[in-house]
């Protein structure tokens, strides 16, 4: 009998072991599970855009000012196309709703948008031709300042004393920076605050005339949109400014592989801003950016030997702490007034939220840095839904 009961303890304690041994098998293989389906996939999105959206800027510059083709009006026309044509295409056969809006609309609230954008990638893209990416980096910190100066006027931006001394630090900051800069061409630095002033403005009435009104649109059907207005508009300075010279340039070099490559990273970098904003945080974002800004400055240094001075880090980094307290000011403000919510409410929330801080608020971040390639209506993303993982 007692022989038969520690048989039975011996069974009991193996089963224990046994169970004991599984949990913490299962508990093992969980964890890479979480891991690769929550963390990594957030990771890769915020890889895929800081990569694809340096590997932009930096292939707009070595088009520009190294491969023999310094004609940005040409080059901005030829991404505004190439994304016009694909986001046509996509949208007819189907995998993509197109959006309902007749013409009254179109001319109030996407014309006025695209004409602003025409001018924000056409004077980006020139200031490349005279500045080095590393000095044209510092100088968008400028465009939290640009933001709160057209916001002020316009109604959409509260006056504050704080925000105002959070706004003279970033100047004195992009000062400073701008006053070691070795290679400093004013034509240059006017090219590239241009660019900020319409970016500005576009960003305050893409708030105005399409957020106002409930429009929202994705990628596709944004760059449907705003592609062609803006063609139009880039068409103006190319005839009377580019085209007579392009035609009499004996050493103009146009390589199809180059400029189809070129065209299509700016329309990845769109997909990519799309993922981005559905798939992290607010937060996330601003951290990715700074990130961004940070890498271009290093890479510049390293692929086109644009000298960085001391006085040039001590300046930008006087910017960047003052941009990085505005984005957390904002962000704070942001889910303060944010009425609790769940489910689809909050995702869409964080969406807008996103998007709002990404277009604006980035520590130097411009759209004009994305011929083609970045949200010029700054969309949320559509409640009708898209269809791109039609089989």
């Amino acid at each position: 009998m007692s022989s038969m009961y520690r048989r039975d303890d011996e069974a009991r304690a193996a089963d224990c072991e046994q169970a004991s041994f599984c949990r913490r098998r299962q508990r093992c293989s969980t964890l890479p599970a979480v891991v690769n389906f929550r963390c990594l996939p957030r990771c890769s999105y915020v890889l895929l855009w800081i990569a694809l959206s340096a590997a932009v800027i930096l292939y707009n510059k070595w088009v520009l000012a190294f491969s023999g083709f310094p004609y940005p009006v040409a080059l901005t026309m030829w991404h505004m196309f190439f994304c016009a044509a694909l986001a046509w295409a996509i949208i007819r056969l189907g995998y993509v709703e197109p959006v309902n809006m007749n013409m009254d609309t179109y001319l109030r609230t996407i014309v006025p948008i695209g004409g602003l954008y025409a001018g924000t990638l056409w004077l980006g893209n020139a200031a490349y031709l005279y500045l080095s990416v590393s000095f044209i980096q510092m100088l968008k910190a400028t465009m939290p300042v640009a933001v709160f100066t057209v916001g002020c006027l316009f109604g959409t931006e509260h006056y504050t004393a704080s925000r105002l001394l959070n706004m003279v630090v970033i100047t004195v900051g992009v000062a400073i920076a701008s006053f070691g800069e070795i290679n400093f061409v004013v034509i240059g630095v006017i090219l590239q605050m241009a660019s900020v002033a319409t970016e500005s403005t576009r960003l305050t009435l893409v708030q105005i005339l399409l957020q106002r009104r409930g429009i929202k649109l994705n990628p596709i059907t944004t760059l449907y949109l705003i592609a062609p207005a803006c063609f139009a508009f880039l068409c103006i300075p190319f005839f009377f400014l580019e085209l007579p010279k392009m035609m009499n340039d004996p050493s103009l070099k146009v390589d199809p592989l180059i400029m189809i490559t070129n065209a299509g990273a700016a329309f990845g970098l769109n997909m990519a801003v799309f993922l981005l904003i559905g798939k992290t945080s607010a937060l996330t974002m601003n951290i990715a950016g700074v990130v961004k800004d940070w890498i271009l400055i290093l890479l510049s240094y390293l692929m086109y030997k644009a000298p960085v001075t001391a006085l040039n880090l001590e300046g930008y980094g006087l910017s960047f702490l003052a941009v990085c307290w505005y984005n957390y000011q904002k962000l704070r403000s942001m889910q303060v007034s944010k009425p609790p919510a769940s489910g689809a409410q909050e995702k869409g929330g964080r969406d807008e939220e996103s998007t709002r801080l990404l277009a604006g608020a980035g520590a130097g971040g411009s759209s004009s840095e994305v011929p083609g390639g970045s949200h010029p209506l700054s969309p949320r993303r559509s409640s009708s839904g898209s269809k791109l993982n039609k089989p």
